[in-house]
């Protein structure tokens, strides 16, 4: 299970704060606590970034490099910034990761960056009419994109599908929609297609309370559908990764496989 870390996000007054003022620090201690908590990947989320994009990708890229060996998901809209990031990203911590693509015709040129620069790439499944209803929508969707992203020449092992995870407080029936969507993705090729979820979404608009129950428990039934990613606050979510591969005969069982 790749947890993608998702702290660097310019929604939180931190960070936003620390990517106005080029402020290294705030943004490298949140990544290194990721990295410890078990983070494979650091989720630079710098919104649409309309203006000084490309400059400021650059800096979150070679920022979270610099205190970390992982490779970086390249979160915004905005295409010139996302090839400014993968221009400078240091590929030896493994290959970026693009979030994202999508069945609307504005996104399909983050496919050709895919492609052009050898990369990951996330393919979300809606597209300009609006949001599936269900999971044979989204599975649609889905082969869709797989077509696309051969056709622009993208590997479909570089390809993660995302079935767009909704907050449960105002789309309860989604959540169970969207777990079987997982488990159908995972018959629409051989091998399996990769497969990756915004956990903390369904959890969006709840007491604080109850947002890390909500994301856990999701977690655990999206894993057993065959999940392969999600992007998350792996210090929230360590543990019941490392409890479901056990469960799942993963990983061998050990007194102390929560420390391991």
């Amino acid at each position: 299970m790749l947890i993608i870390g998702e702290k660097l996000s310019i929604i939180a007054k931190r960070v936003r704060e620390a990517m106005m003022k080029r402020d290294k620090g705030p943004i490298q201690e949140i990544a290194r606590a990721q990295h410890k908590g078990g983070a494979g990947m650091i989720d630079a989320n710098i919104g649409p970034a309309e203006d000084g994009g490309e400059e400021l990708m650059e800096w979150m890229v070679t920022t979270i490099q610099e205190a970390v060996p992982l490779p970086v998901c390249l979160d915004t809209t905005n295409y010139a910034a996302v090839e400014a990031g993968l221009k400078v990203h240091n590929n030896d911590y493994g290959l970026p990761m693009i979030n994202s693509t999508s069945n609307d015709p504005e996104r399909f040129p983050m496919l050709e960056l895919a492609a052009r620069y050898s990369c990951l790439i996330i393919g979300l499944t809606v597209g300009k009419g609006g949001l599936p209803a269900d999971e044979e929508e989204r599975s649609a969707i889905a082969a869709e994109i797989m077509a696309r992203a051969m056709e622009y020449g993208v590997p479909l092992e570089n390809l993660y599908l995302d079935p767009l995870v909704l907050q449960i407080s105002t789309t309860q029936e989604q959540a169970l929609k969207v777990i079987k969507t997982i488990g159908m993705f995972q018959e629409l090729n051989d091998p399996p297609m990769k497969t990756v979820v915004g956990l903390s979404n369904i959890s969006n608009g709840c007491p604080r309370h109850v947002r890390p129950v909500l994301n856990r428990y999701l977690l655990a039934l999206l894993m057993y559908e065959g999940l392969t990613a999600a992007i998350a606050d792996p210090l929230e979510v360590r543990e019941t990764v490392k409890t479901i591969d056990v469960l799942m005969n993963r990983t061998l069982y050990a007194h102390s496989y929560l420390e391991m």
